[in-house]
């Protein structure tokens, strides 16, 4: 092609190249091209051609630069519905639903008839705002324009009155939409499941669909798995004439979280494919029913077949080996995770620092922590807590303070992991002045489980009337744990008077834990009290409660034993009971005697959180 040979002609060929320029989006890369693009809309005379403007506005949106196609609208005159759908579509885009609504009214003052493309973006600013009223405003609008039986505009509103909960308005926008396409269906439907959680109207919706997707079987599928309930998910999973991976794993994940181990290992089998999701929720699913080997087992069968694992898959590992206190597998994938570059980041680094703290090796967490080059919250959260739960309660209080040094703000989780030190060092004085600092200095409000540290720290400190008068004044109605270490601290200091106020507090809130009252039955042992003895034995067995059964956990040669109370399970039980017996006969022989001094109830389940409630030294008299 020649050179232009009039100016008439040059302006065409620009004219010509900033429109082949707008219509190719992959061509503007920066702001430095966008700006270049403007310059010839001005030089052309295009920066007052709707067409021209709009397309901008979509290259300013998708550059994040909603700001400059501010100016550059508001030098238009007289701008058409085309270039206001184009600036309300690009702050949606961008997350700016204020704006979107703001240009709206903008529009509508302006006189400039908004359409069917124009609602479902302002619909849709209104439900992230959540600003019901004005959904109600728009929606009236709607009728105003004639668009009320616009299946585009239908949809939108369906979806907007789901968010706000409004399901009823929802259905009745759906009930008046005179031709109901697919998605529509799968919108109302995904409210019922997803907002409402009302798995009997959805069915019945999903029943009368005259065609159902892919998407619909899933969200029916995913709703009865989010409540729990496997049974018909899995029939409808059978149903399905067309199954994809996502609806696979969803039900393997409802086996993982509400199913039996049984179930969740012969669907895992069948599945024609899986993916990392998958393998991920087999470990999850064997780490919650506390089956650790199979889980290692699993994940290195993984490994062999080429499937890597991610964050979600070492720290469910990590999490499990902290709960059994499985020390070597944990050092194991330690070692796994510098072999194979995962590197210290906040996800796997805290959850190091939470297994070895858990595991009792304080110098492996401390060092896991210290190469952790970004430490949030959570990161300070774990060694805290771990020191508390080691019995460091200083250290506990040193990173406390170098944590506050280093501007990092506590939360409650902070407070409650301080307070737990504190409470098992005696700092009484140290507890009072963080519970304290909560309000004043760190804007936080004090939760159930820090009323009842405090309580717990009160009472063991024999302060226990401060520790009563703390439970009657608190803003939050007490709960198991706050009386149980009320009682717990009554009974190492023999006040029967008030713990006999917790134990019938007690009683009210647990009806199946019977070890508060084996708790009570040794207090007044220890007071020589038995005819109340007896009387609480023969309430246990009226109300055919127990203790809770107790369980241990060892882990030898990288392999995970677990022990019940009572059980004999174990492959070398007979070995295990003939050393115990070995044992006590040497601690016999040493002159070990076991105390009696509480009569033959005992409790293994001593409560770890606290809370009280009405004194009431009548009962038991």
């Amino acid at each position: 092609m020649g050179f232009p040979k009039s100016i008439s002609e040059l302006e065409t060929l620009q004219k010509q190249l900033a429109l082949s320029l707008l219509k190719a989006p992959k061509s503007i890369k920066t702001i430095k091209h966008l700006k270049g693009l403007h310059v010839y809309l001005l030089r052309t005379g295009l920066h007052q051609a709707s067409f021209a403007i709009g397309n901008f506005v979509t290259q300013c949106a998708t550059l994040g630069s909603m700001s400059y196609a501010i100016r550059v609208f508001d030098q238009m005159l007289e701008p058409n519905s085309f270039v206001w759908n184009t600036m309300i579509r690009g702050f949606q885009q961008n997350q700016e639903p204020r704006n979107a609504l703001r240009f709206f009214d903008r529009m509508w003052v302006r006189s400039v008839r908004p359409d069917r493309f124009t609602f479902p973006f302002v619909i849709r600013a209104c439900a992230e705002l959540k600003e019901l009223r004005k959904g109600l405003c728009v929606h009236g609008q709607v009728f105003k324009v004639g668009l009320e039986f616009d299946i585009f505009v239908g949809t939108s509103l369906i979806e907007s009155y789901g968010s706000f909960g409004e399901m009823k308005v929802a259905h009745k926008v759906f009930n008046e939409m005179p031709a109901k396409d697919a998605v529509a269906w799968t919108v109302i439907l995904s409210g019922y499941v997803d907002r409402a959680g009302d798995m009997e109207t959805a069915r019945e919706l999903f029943d009368g669909m005259p065609i159902k997707d892919l998407v619909a079987w899933n969200t029916m599928i995913g709703g009865y798995v989010k409540v729990g309930n496997i049974g018909p998910a899995r029939m409808l999973f059978d149903r399905t004439p067309v199954k994809d991976l996502l609806m696979y794993n969803m039900l393997l994940g409802g086996y993982a979280k509400h199913g039996e181990v049984g179930a969740l290992l012969q669907f895992f089998h069948d599945m024609p494919e899986r993916d990392l999701v998958s393998w991920n929720s087999v470990i999850g699913g064997l780490v919650q029913n506390r089956q650790m080997n199979e889980a290692m087992a699993y994940f290195h069968q993984m490994q062999m077949e080429k499937v890597n694992p991610n964050e979600v898959t070492l720290v469910t590992l990590l999490s499990a080996c902290a709960q059994v206190g499985a020390l070597d597998i944990g050092r194991w994938l330690h070692s796994y995770i510098n072999r194979n570059s995962f590197g210290f980041n906040v996800l796997v680094g805290t959850a190091l620092v939470d297994m070895y703290s858990k595991c009792g090796d304080l110098v492996s967490a401390k060092d896991v922590f210290d190469k952790m080059s970004n430490r949030d919250v959570v990161a300070w959260n774990a060694m805290i807590m771990g020191f508390s739960m080691n019995g460091q309660s200083r250290n506990a209080l040193e990173f406390f303070n170098q944590m506050k040094n280093e501007a990092v703000k506590p939360n409650d989780i902070t407070i409650l992991g301080v307070l737990c030190a504190c409470t098992h060092a005696g700092l009484v004085h140290e507890g009072r002045k963080c519970f304290d600092s909560m309000c004043q200095e760190l804007g936080l409000t004090p939760k159930i489980e820090h009323y009842g540290c405090m309580v717990d720290l009160l009472g063991r400190a024999n302060l226990l009337n401060e520790a009563y008068e703390l439970i009657h004044n608190m803003p939050l109605v007490p709960h198991n744990g706050v009386w149980g270490a009320l009682l717990g601290a009554c009974k190492i200091h023999g006040n029967v008077e008030l713990a006999e106020c917790a134990i019938e507090q007690l009683i009210q809130l647990d009806h199946e834990d019977g070890g508060y009252l084996a708790i009570m039955s040794n207090i007044y042992a220890n007071a020589g009290r038995w005819d109340d003895v007896a009387k609480v034995r023969q309430l246990m067995r009226e109300k055919g409660i127990n203790k809770l059964r107790g369980c241990s956990s060892i882990e030898i040669n990288g392999e995970i034993h677990e022990f019940g109370v009572e059980e004999n399970i174990h492959p070398r039980t007979k070995e295990i009971y003939d050393m115990l017996d070995e044992i006590s006969k040497y601690l016999r022989m040493a002159g070990h005697v076991a105390s009696t001094n509480e009569g033959e109830l005992s409790s293994s389940n001593q409560p770890y959180e606290p809370r009280c409630s009405k004194y009431d030294s009548s009962w038991g008299q």
